[in-house]
């Protein structure tokens, strides 16, 4: 029987345990690595070439979904499966695009999941039908990558120089990327783009 070597992306140490212990119990998987945090996945997945990864959304050190390109470069024979509570169409439409072959919540009993993962390794795509209904009649995201950096990088309230410094821009230049995603997402402010934009999982 061939063994399907997984690697968990779950900042929640007990569901991570728990989670690594349910898919152990599966005769053809093995939880060959556990990870913490977004910064974490590549690495581990290069050290430990899982043929699958399953990957929360909402993780320190950078979000699951902005780890999917550089996980897809560095170990192309892993898959990715985004593990999320946050059902939004906006979030399977960027996951999708990063390469992702599926999109599972978290209430899902165990052995879906499971069983999820083994329709992905035969080929398939797997999503929810109704987020998959969902995402059809979604609006597209109007944000530019720039854009999407400069609001993330104001989610713990940096000022202007701060989120300048950090992502290597000029204060003019940052200025500019807010104020066009304040007038696309129709926000009055930043934090309200902010929270649009998080609302349809554009960010």
């Amino acid at each position: 029987m061939v063994t399907t070597r997984i690697l968990l992306a779950e900042d929640q140490g007990m569901l991570r345990s728990a989670l690594a212990s349910l898919l152990d119990v599966e005769p053809d998987m093995e939880v060959v690595a556990q990870v913490g945090r977004g910064d974490e996945i590549v690495p581990a997945a290069v050290e430990h070439r899982p043929d699958v990864a399953l990957v929360d959304i909402d993780l320190p050190g950078g979000s699951g979904l902005d780890a999917l390109p550089d996980l897809a470069r560095q170990a192309p024979d892993c898959t990715a499966i985004i593990v999320t509570t946050f059902a939004r169409a906006g979030y399977l439409r960027r996951a999708m695009s990063a390469g992702a072959r599926g999109f599972l919540v978290k209430d899902d009993p165990v052995e879906q999941l499971a069983a999820s993962i083994r329709r992905v390794l035969a080929g398939q795509v797997v999503v929810q039908p109704d987020l998959a209904v969902a995402a059809l009649s979604a609006p597209a995201n109007p944000l530019t990558d720039r854009e999407q950096e400069v609001l993330r990088a104001s989610r713990d309230g940096a000022v202007v120089a701060d989120i300048a410094g950090r992502l290597y821009l000029s204060e003019q230049t940052v200025r500019n990327y807010l104020s066009a995603a304040i007038g696309k997402t129709g926000a009055r402010n930043r934090a309200e783009a902010l929270a649009r934009a998080e609302d349809h999982g554009w960010v």
